[in-house]
């Protein structure tokens, strides 16, 4: 019965409409570097460990400009439910002109810092040259995947999230058939790897721009570079970037502090943290929903509609957050056999998963609640708080270090971290200041 209230309204069906591709979407993006690490594993451990320091930087780089998706997604959305799809389109693409800029600067800035880079993230001197092969290669297809970003923000703020779907599956096939003809039959090595990816990401980007023309034709939107649309698009991002790079800082200084408790702690660290991964992108997916959707509501001068949009949607993030939760417990005796042999790791793994477990309900609700508040435009008070969520959990965490309070301590300051984000979004979305409506925000 519970089930079938799930999907007892119309919003229900439109937020798996939306939902359910940008899961797949999602899924599709980490299988570029899991396919690399597949065939490049065949080289030996040295191209592997430069593949994965590589990895490291070039997502951190591209994670940065995640704003491009997010922040177009909401401003498209907006434009969309006013009723005004030429604005929206003409957004869209103010964004796709800022992810070239943002590319080709990146290109330029961090083509001479390739090898500070590398050392910065520990490489060894086997590994150095690798990873450097590698990174220097990839830095060109920089501009297409901060393109492919802001591509997907223009379709899902016009509430199409299929296309992305569909492309990033053509992308991560294309890949993989690419390196296998570059890294196992041409014998490029890693650089082949490299290539691949570029080639792969550069035409996910020209089919997403394809894709923009073709609809700004049709709704008479222009497509030159627009100085002012450019400079909207990169003030409207700057408070998305605070956001994300507060986010960032603790998923590294969680990392950071997980290895220097020692190798078995880092080990199930790691392996704990996929799990977290695995389940944030399927709340991700309720998130975006939620970003589209709000944006549609507000552009459209319809804050109750919004507001009951969030109540369904922070409802299936508690559901789903109570389902993950229960998964994992019920997997937990078996699933660290799956990663290691290793007892300590495995009795570190089995008490780690436990904390994970109990989170999925706050995690449902806090990424769905950042999700809405991303689709008002509400970036200011997101980049605050997620300040102070990251200030409270720094201290804790250092903590837990210091006084050797181990690794299941350090999932529960990454708990502390994520109460706090649930108080500060929770009291955001229980008042009125988030629903600002019209067109455009101001």
């Amino acid at each position: 019965m519970a089930g079938v209230k799930l999907v007892s309204s119309p919003r229900d069906r439109e937020i798996l409409r939306l939902a359910v591709p940008a899961f797949g979407a999602l899924v599709a993006e980490p299988l570029f570097l899991l396919s690399d690490s597949a065939i490049i594993g065949h080289l030996g451990t040295a191209p592997l460990g430069g593949l994965g320091v590589a990895g490291q930087i070039l997502g951190t780089l591209v994670y940065l400009c995640v704003f491009l998706a997010y922040g177009t997604t909401a401003g498209v959305a907006r434009r969309v439910g006013a009723g005004d799809l030429r604005a929206a389109v003409r957004q869209g693409v103010d964004g796709m002109w800022l992810a070239v800029a943002i590319g080709a600067l990146l290109i330029v800035a961090g083509w001479p810092l390739v090898s500070w880079l590398v050392e910065l993230f520990g490489a060894s001197a086997g590994v150095a040259p690798f990873a450097e092969t590698y990174l220097r290669v990839s830095l060109l297809g920089i501009p297409g995947m901060l393109v492919v970003l802001a591509g997907t923000g223009v379709l899902r703020g016009l509430q199409d999230t299929r296309t992305p779907l569909v492309v990033s599956i053509g992308g991560f096939g294309l890949n993989l058939l690419l390196n296998v003809v570059f890294v196992l039959w041409f014998e490029w090595g890693i650089a082949g790897s490299a290539w691949g990816t570029v080639i792969a990401q550069t035409a996910s980007a020209a089919v997403y721009v394809a894709v923009v023309l073709r609809a700004a034709r049709r709704h008479g939107a222009a497509v030159r570079p627009d100085l002012a649309g450019l400079r909207t698009s990169a003030t409207a991002g700057v408070s998305l970037l605070v956001r994300t790079a507060a986010l960032r800082a603790v998923l590294i200084v969680g990392t950071s502090i997980a290895a220097r408790m020692g190798d078995p702690e880092i080990a199930a660290y790691q392996v704990g943290f996929q799990v977290w991964t695995l389940l944030a992108f399927a709340l991700d997916a309720i998130a975006i929903a939620g970003q589209a959707i709000t944006g549609r509501y507000l552009g459209a001068s319809d804050p109750v509609g919004a507001r009951e949009a969030t109540r369904r949607m922070v409802r299936w993030g508690v559901g789903c957050g109570v389902v993950f939760g229960l998964g994992i417990v019920a997997v937990r005796p078996w699933l660290p056999g799956l990663f290691t042999q290793d007892d300590q790791v495995r009795h570190l793994l089995l008490a780690s998963l436990l904390v994970v477990a109990l989170l999925q309900p706050v995690a449902g609700v806090v990424f769905v609640l950042d999700g809405i508040l991303i689709g008002a435009g509400d970036g200011r008070y997101l980049a605050w708080t997620t300040l102070v969520a990251t200030v409270v959990f720094l201290p804790a965490a250092l903590l837990v270090y210091t006084s050797g309070g181990g690794l299941v301590w350090l999932w529960l300051a990454i708990g502390l971290w994520m109460g706090t984000r649930l108080l500060t979004l929770g009291l955001r979305a229980r008042g009125e200041a988030w629903l600002v409506t019209g067109a455009v925000r101001h």
